[in-house]
C-alpha cells in the first residue's frame, strides 16, 4: 500500500512539473504570436494572444491591456468584465480610462464621470474636461459641467480639434466651438422655458467659429422649434 501511495505521489509530482513545463514553453510562444499579431495588424490575433498570456502569467499590465484592446474595438463589456467597474485606488491609468470611456458609452453617465474625475485630477486636460463637462449636463450637474467648461474654454488653443460622429461622414470642429456648444446647451437646460434665446446666442458664436458645425445647427433649430411650439396644458 504504501509503495503504491508513493508510486502515485511521484505520478502526481511528475505531471504538475510536466505542466509547469509546458506553461513555460508556451509563454515565449504567445509573445512571439502577439509580436506578429501586431505586425500583421490583427486585433482579434492580438486579442488572442493576450489573453492566452493573462491565463499562462497573469500580472496587472497584461489585464489592463487586454481590456483597453477589448475596448478600442468597441467590445465594452468584455473590457469592463476584465477591470471592473468600481473606483478603486489601485487601479492603474490605464484601468481607469477603460473604466470611464467604456461606461460612457454603455450610457453610464454617473459611474463614468467618477473614473473621468480620477483622470482629470492625475492629469488635467481639455479633452477630459469636456468629456466631464458633456457627462454632468447629462446628470443634470450644470454647476459642474460650467467649472470643467470654463477650464476648457481658458486653455484650449487654436488647433486643437473634437470630431464628431452624428452625421453619415464624421467631421471635425475647433474644439474651442465643442465647449462654446456645451455651454449653450447647459444654458438651455438651466430653464427651458425661458433660456431659449440666451441658447441660441451662444450657440451662434459656436457656428461662427465652425460654420460646419453640425450639432449647433442642430440644436439651434431644435431649440426654435421648441420656443415656437406653444406648450399645451
Amino acid at each position: 500500500m504504501k509503495t503504491i501511495k508513493y508510486t502515485l505521489l511521484l505520478v502526481i509530482c511528475f505531471g504538475i512539473k510536466v505542466q509547469a513545463q509546458n506553461q513555460s514553453a508556451l509563454v515565449p510562444h504567445y509573445k512571439a504570436y502577439y509580436k506578429q499579431m501586431q505586425q500583421q495588424g490583427d486585433i482579434q490575433g492580438i486579442i488572442n494572444a493576450m489573453t492566452h498570456l493573462v491565463v499562462l502569467e497573469p500580472n496587472v499590465k497584461r489585464q489592463d491591456t487586454l481590456a483597453a484592446l477589448y475596448m478600442n474595438e468597441g467590445k465594452y463589456m468584455q473590457a469592463l468584465n476584465i477591470v471592473g467597474i468600481e473606483l478603486l485606488d489601485t487601479d492603474t491609468t490605464l484601468a481607469t480610462e477603460v473604466k470611464a470611456v467604456s461606461l460612457k458609452s454603455l450610457n453610464e453617465p454617473k459611474r463614468a464621470i467618477e473614473h473621468y474625475e480620477v483622470l482629470f485630477k492625475q492629469k488635467p486636460s481639455v479633452s477630459i474636461a469636456y468629456e466631464l463637462a458633456d457627462l454632468k449636463i447629462q446628470t443634470d450637474d450644470l454647476t459642474g459641467a460650467s467649472l470643467n467648461i470654463t477650464y476648457g474654454i481658458a486653455n484650449t488653443t487654436t488647433d486643437m480639434m473634437k470630431p464628431y460622429y452624428e452625421t453619415q461622414t464624421p467631421y471635425q470642429v475647433p474644439l474651442l466651438a465643442g465647449f462654446v456648444y456645451l455651454k449653450a446647451i447647459s444654458k438651455f437646460r438651466e430653464n427651458p422655458e425661458t433660456n431659449h434665446d440666451a441658447a441660441i446666442a451662444i450657440l451662434e458664436e459656436a457656428l461662427q467659429l465652425a460654420p460646419n458645425f453640425n450639432m449647433a445647427n442642430l440644436a439651434v433649430n431644435a431649440i426654435r422649434n421648441q420656443k415656437e411650439t406653444p406648450k399645451t396644458e
